[in-house]
């Protein structure tokens, strides 16, 4: 009798090891699940095509613009788009949150330089762009700071 006792205790905690391995292994799976998913909707822009918008350019840019348009081409567009319009992986950088009085040209720099965490969008963050010089970056926001002006974009002191 206290032979079959002790099987049936043993089988009793066999089956709640197994249980409990079971529910572990059903959170780890739904844990991936939630992780995947908030990856997939940082590198699809969020909830859909993302932010772009309509941009006027200018039918002359000063040389340094020129130059900076040409970067901006090669290092920028592929996430935020041409023109810097917006894509469904990055902002639109002609947009009034990245007014000269909310994102100074050093946040430019910066974000390059270091990377950014995502603040204003759903995209995700922005990785470091080191192939980037600083005289380039400078480039690129005298492309991008002219394109915002001949878009009505001006400086406006942010949080007034």
């Amino acid at each position: 009798m206290a032979k079959r006792s002790a099987k049936r205790q043993e089988q009793r905690r066999t089956l709640r090891r197994q249980k409990r391995l079971i529910a572990a292994a059903a959170l780890g799976v739904a844990a991936l699940l939630a992780v995947g998913l908030l990856a997939y909707r940082a590198m699809s822009g969020g909830s859909g095509d993302g932010v772009t918008v309509e941009v006027i350019v200018p039918a002359e840019l000063s040389a340094e613009a020129q130059a900076g348009a040409a970067l901006f081409q090669a290092n920028c567009r592929a996430c935020h788009g041409p023109n810097a319009s917006g894509t469904k992986l990055g902002p639109p950088l002609i947009h009034e949150i990245y007014n000269p009085g909310h994102h100074s040209d050093d946040a430019f720099y910066l974000a390059a330089a270091t990377g950014v965490r995502a603040h204003h969008w759903p995209y995700g963050d922005m990785p470091a762009q080191p192939q980037v010089t600083r005289e380039d970056v400078g480039l690129i926001i005298r492309f991008v700071r002219e394109l915002q002006e001949a878009n009505g974009i001006e400086y406006e002191r942010y949080g007034g």
